[in-house]
């Protein structure tokens, strides 16, 4: 049931993507250390710090050489790994949509 719901995470994450007039995936990839940046001064209201310590534990997790299942198990070793990727490769994609349409907007504050 989780892998459903990831995998239907990243299929809204591409329609995203790919519906007219919506940011482009560039945009977006190019849109998130800005976002970060604003997040973490504060700045952008839209990311709160309980959503930055959810990517920092993701991206930790990914690097960490302790798993919940271990790498060598073959076929199922790497299916948490990616779980966990897909999770944070739909979250920024959409985080970072809405911080580039908050950008263009004219109450944006950011530099």
């Amino acid at each position: 049931m989780v892998k459903a719901r990831r995998g239907a995470a990243a299929w809204r994450a591409y329609r995203e993507v790919a519906t007219p007039g919506s940011p482009g995936l560039g945009a977006r990839l190019r849109a998130v250390p800005r976002m970060l940046r604003a997040a973490a001064r504060g700045d952008y209201p839209g990311l709160t710090r309980s959503k930055l310590a959810m990517f920092g534990m993701a991206v930790a997790y990914l690097v960490s050489p302790i798993d919940v299942i271990p790498d060598f198990l073959l076929g199922v070793g790497v299916v948490d790994d990616f779980g966990v990727f897909l999770w944070l490769a739909a979250t920024l994609l959409g985080e970072s949509g809405q911080f580039v349409e908050w950008e263009r907007s004219p109450r944006a504050t950011v530099e």
